[in-house]
Order: structure tokens, then sequence, then C-alpha cells
């Protein structure tokens, strides 16, 4: 299969999974009540628009305040905040992505336009969209953006904003960009990902889970076998990834794995096996493994579009279906990129 796909579909499979994992799971994000999904929605196996009530959100729970004489990233939709039922997407249409891969999405175009990468000018781009109302629709801001925008807002540089803890999945969806667009130079693609992702999903934790997501990819999208690709995240991260051991798990139902065995939440320790998982098990049916994570609930869109971008790289365009492929609102531009680590960390 993999020596007749090139590297260029691969890189186009790679991007548009990510963005295909997040739309899919996008109405049913963060249902911890999989009974509760299937009621309300079925089983999703095309893009829908979400609805009220959600009945698992916690957004009633979440706040921001922003710091004094500064803009408050939420926008018209903090009116929606501090109150139940609220989905965290409510008001996205069918095919269109949360506001993750639509960050991710302001990362490739600027790659796209400005033919390479730089911290600072990821981070001014962050910032400009951030706060100026109007560019995106989406009510749940992620705690790593809230934090973020309060040190802004107490004035620290935007370079040393980001959290220092982190541990949650979302963040990988700002990193994979840059790591498919850079992946002709596989060790600067791992060293600019892993230093990106620093930015806003700092600690030890996440680069450890960071890299290991980061060098299966690199290996799949270089055409290695997706066993291989995991040995060789394994070995660099030195996380024990037991390839086979997921697999075995293959005998159980999925909602076992990823809810029981697995937590279905975004906490990386967790969430990153659990998205291997679905790869091994689904690696000769990316259009099943997508449905599959989406099902689970949880964090699905998250791991949607990680594991979107593992079997992307896997199968290439060709392994998505056409009606996902047209029926994104805002579909990823294609960036291949040739670009040395010491460019990309000025």
């Amino acid at each position: 299969m993999g020596h007749s796909i090139s590297m260029a579909d691969r890189v186009d499979g790679a991007l548009l999974g990510m963005f295909i994992g997040d739309a899919l799971a996008m109405p049913v994000h963060w249902y911890y009540n999989v009974q509760a999904l299937k009621s309300d929605y079925g089983e999703v196996t095309d893009y829908l628009n979400p609805r009220n009530p959600h009945p698992d959100s916690i957004l009633w729970r979440s706040s921001y305040t922003p710091p004094p004489g500064t803009p408050d990233i939420l926008h018209e939709q903090a009116q929606y905040w501090g109150k139940r039922d609220i989905h965290y997407h409510q008001f996205l249409r069918a095919g269109e992505n949360t506001l993750n891969l639509q960050l991710a999405r302001e990362l490739l175009l600027l790659l796209h336009n400005d033919g390479g990468y730089s911290a600072k000018a990821w981070l001014e781009r962050l910032i400009a969209f951030m706060t100026t109302p109007g560019r995106h629709n989406d009510t749940y801001v992620e705690e790593y953006l809230r934090h973020f925008f309060t040190n802004y807002g107490r004035g620290k540089e935007p370079a040393q904003c980001g959290r220092m803890d982190e541990n949650h999945l979302g963040g990988f969806s700002l990193m994979l960009p840059l790591t498919i667009a850079l992946c002709r130079n596989p060790a600067a693609a791992k060293t600019v990902s892993l230093q990106h992702l620093s930015l806003t999903h700092g600690g030890a934790a996440m680069r450890r889970w960071g890299e290991l997501i980061a060098v299966t990819l690199l290996n799949l999208l270089q055409g290695v076998s997706l066993d291989q690709s995991i040995s060789e995240g394994s070995k660099a991260s030195s996380l024990d990834i037991d390839a086979e051991g997921l697999q075995g798990l293959g005998i159980y139902p999925d909602s076992i794995v990823v809810g029981k065995h697995f937590s279905s939440a975004c906490y990386v320790d967790q969430s990153v096996p659990a998205t291997l998982y679905f790869a091994l098990k689904y690696q000769d049916s990316p259009e099943d493994g997508m449905i599959a994570n989406t099902m689970c609930g949880g964090d699905n869109a998250g791991r949607g579009a990680v594991l979107g971008a593992l079997l992307g790289a896997l199968h290439g365009r060709q392994g998505w279906p056409s009606r996902w492929i047209e029926g994104l609102l805002h579909p990823p531009p294609f960036v291949l990129l040739e670009q040395e680590a010491g460019e990309c960390l000025r």
C-alpha cells in the first residue's frame, strides 16, 4: 500500500484528516454519557449541526475575566458562560471546525502566505485573531487560551504567556500543522513542532507525548508502517507504548476501551494511547475509525484531530470519503515547505 502514495498526498490526507476528525466530532464534543450522545444524535456518520441543550456541558462552571483594560476574548459569547446546558459549539454549522482547528487553519495560512514559520509571527497572528471581535463564532474558549490572555493582559511577553504544566490533548491541534508542513526535514519538523507547542502547552508531559505524536506522524509521512512508526515514536519519547497490546484491546467494544480502560477525557496520558488504539484497530478503514472515535464521546474532537492526521498520513487523500472532504466549510490549505530548524526558531 504505502510506497505508491506520494509524500504530497500523505500531507494532503493528514491535513484533511485533522479537520475532518474535529468537524465530525464537533456536535457531540464532550459528551461523556454515550447513551445520551446516541439518543441526541444517533450514529454520527456525517457532519451535523450542534443543538442545545448539551446534557454534559460544564460551561456553567467555566469563567474568564479579562485583566482591566484588555480585550475580552470571549466577545459576544461571554453572555452564555455560567449558564447550564449550553452547547460548547452552539453556533457552529455542520462541517465547521472548533476554535482549536480554526487556529490550526490560521497557522497553515501563515505558513502558506509567509513561506515559512516564526514564533513571533504566529504569536502576533494568534493575538490579533483572538482579540478581534467576529473572527470566529465558537462559544467555548479552552483553558490554555484563557491562561495565555490573562498573562498577556498582565503585561507578560507573548512568548512567556503559556502554561508550563499543561496536559491537555487539544494542544496538539496547534502543533500538527507544523509537523506535517515541515515533514521534508523530519529533524527540523520535530524541533520546531515541540518548540511551537511550548508556546501555549508547556511542560514535560506535553513535550514527551508531543514527541511521541510528532515522530510517529513524521514516520508515517515518510511511508513507514503504523506499527513501526509508533515504535519509533515510543523510543524517541521514552514512553512505553505497546502497539501489540493496544491492538489486543480490539476484542472489546470501543466504548469499553475508550471510556473504561482509557478515560475518554482530554488528559494526554489517557487520550494519546486511546487515539493510538483507534489508529491501530482501524488502520485499514479510516472512515470507520473516525466514526468509532466520535461515538466514544469525551474529547473526541481532540482525539479526532490527531487520529485524522495519523490515518490521513497512512492513506493519503483517498482514505477519506468525498462527502467529508467536500463538506468541510473551511478546508485547510495545502502546505508543504522546506525550512531548516534555525530559520524557524528566530
